[in-house]
């Protein structure tokens, strides 16, 4: 097996020791799995090096087993598979996994369409409304302290939220629209073809949820 990996580059050597290594035997392996971690030596470190480009290098590993229908990590984050891939290269998984959910009204779409808006982490979802060709989804997100079954101080129960209209794509989920007032109007201001089925009952967000915040006055003499 061959692994390319981006490494410094300039005038003189900016790379020594470049290896790839199975670390499965060495720390365990999990199942559907073949670990691999990417090592090298540079002074890139040092801008004085002249190490400030990048160049493409290929270090060869010879797995105790073929790969077969596992997935390839690489450095723990990297993950490649043979599924769907024009062999003998492997496909680079994205941030959904080697399999994307399909879009459509699951639970497991709905989270891809929270990754399409960059939602903060632990955002949990209030409403959906789709049909499998448009989506309204509601969520929200904590904030405040941290205060574990804390419910009775209004800051351990305080949150914010959002709502976020989508279309179904190939590629999944695509935002169109995002706004806080009650049925269509902000949605039909960019897309009027989006279903009044859908986006009609909405009620607006309450303003505790999305504040909207004016300009600072200034005093002038």
């Amino acid at each position: 097996m061959s692994i390319d990996a981006d490494v410094p580059s300039g005038e003189r050597p900016c790379v020594r020791d470049f290896k790839a290594r199975d670390t499965d035997a060495e720390y365990g392996s999990v199942p559907g799995t073949v670990h691999v971690q990417v090592t090298f030596e540079s002074p890139s470190g040092d801008r004085r090096s002249g190490c400030t480009k990048e160049r493409t290098a290929t270090a060869r590993l010879r797995l105790p087993e073929p790969l077969g229908t596992r997935q390839l990590v690489v450095d723990d984050h990297t993950v490649f598979t043979a599924d769907g891939a024009e062999l003998p290269a492997l496909r680079l998984c994205g941030e959904l996994g080697c399999t994307p959910p399909a879009t459509g009204c699951t639970p497991n779409s709905y989270e891809q369409a929270l990754k399409a808006v960059d939602a903060p982490e632990h955002t949990y979802r209030d409403a959906e409304h789709c049909d499998g060709k448009w989506l309204v989804l509601d969520f929200s997100w904590r904030t405040g302290p941290a205060c574990g079954d804390d419910t009775a101080d209004p800051a351990c129960t305080s949150r914010l939220g959002d709502r976020w209209f989508f279309r179904a794509e190939k590629s999944g989920w695509k935002p169109i629209a995002r706004g806080s007032a009650e049925g269509c109007t902000d949605v039909h201001r960019v897309e009027p073809a989006f279903p009044t089925a859908l986006c009609g009952p909405l009620p607006a967000l309450a303003p505790s949820l999305h504040p909207t915040y004016s300009p600072t006055a200034t005093a002038t003499p």
